[in-house]
């Protein structure tokens, strides 16, 4: 067969992705492949906060027009990037194990969050996560952050800011872990839905191009990831609020926790709901019904979007 052609974004973090399931393609399905990079409105405006763009998925939007148009063959993301909705006539082939799903502060100092003194300039782009460092930390300023990974770690170095969060994955990927400060536990800075892994988007006709991917889902990983978007819709929160979201499968039982926070951080909702792998979807949307039922509409106030670092 001809090599697929793997859709991505131009930045380091994408590529790395892209690379990694080429390679996973040659290892265990035997197929080359070949990068086709897609460029988003997530990278177009750059200097444009989410909160202005109000547009959901802006990191796949375009890759996701490549695959219907058949530019590519399969389309690699963030899954935290990924809305809850998926096009007709694609789907989420695979998701891949995923690595770390913290959260992860570099501070110019090297302080810990606890450390960090008074007012400080903290910077990230996720409503999620300014909202759970202010309700630790209502003392901070939190501001918008744009760019790619390299590019926030500079704006740091340069003083633009005192502090920074990024999603510990993406750091461990690039080989850049040795920049962080601390590693946020998940009862501080609960992660997004799908954090930490990688998914394989592709069209539901091609049926060859399905069953190789196929050979590269996690199934726990997938069970996870499922149960926090279930949670996130089941929410409304596909974009531009503040929620938290980490499934996982711990000794055949899936665990979902998910926390609900007001723009300020003074208000949070947390709820931990456990049931089998296979109902994911279902504990999911539960978990969601539950949390609406405390009251959580009333804290979903739209605002940033969640970034892809």
């Amino acid at each position: 067969m001809k090599p697929l052609r793997i859709g991505t974004r131009g930045s380091a973090l994408a590529l790395w992705q892209a690379k990694s399931i080429a390679e996973a393609l040659r290892v265990t399905c035997g197929v080359e492949s070949e990068l086709v990079i897609v460029k988003t409105s997530g990278d177009k405006f750059q200097q444009v906060s989410f909160s202005q763009m109000g547009t959901k998925g802006v990191f796949i939007k375009e890759l996701e027009d490549a695959l219907l148009e058949n530019r590519v063959d399969l389309a690699v993301h963030s899954m935290k990037d990924v809305p809850t909705e998926i096009p007709d006539g694609l789907t989420m082939a695979a998701i891949c194990k995923r690595q770390d799903v913290r959260d992860a502060l570099l501070s110019n100092s090297d302080a810990s969050l606890a450390d960090l003194p008074s007012g400080a300039r903290v910077g990230t782009s996720s409503l999620r996560r300014k909202s759970q460092l202010l309700h630790v930390r209502s003392d901070l300023q939190i501001l918008e952050l744009r760019g790619n990974v390299d590019t926030r770690i500079e704006k740091l170095k340069r003083g633009d800011y005192d502090a920074i969060v990024l999603a510990k994955a993406g750091l461990d990927r690039l080989g850049l872990s040795a920049n962080i400060s601390e590693v946020l536990a998940t009862d501080v800075s609960l992660p997004a839905a799908g954090q930490g892994a990688i998914g394989i988007e592709s069209r539901t006709d091609d049926a060859e191009t399905l069953g190789i991917l196929a050979r590269l889902n996690d199934g726990e990983t997938r069970s996870g990831v499922e149960a926090e978007r279930a949670a996130l819709a089941g929410l409304e929160g596909g974009c531009q609020v503040s929620i938290g979201a980490w499934g996982r499968v711990e000794g055949g039982k899936l665990t979902l926790d998910v926390a609900v926070l007001s723009p300020d951080g003074k208000q949070r909702l947390f709820e931990r709901s456990s049931g089998a792998p296979q109902d994911a979807a279902l504990l999911g949307a539960a978990t969601a019904a539950i949390l609406l039922e405390r009251g959580a509409a009333a804290l979903l106030v739209r605002e940033g979007r969640e970034t892809t670092a």
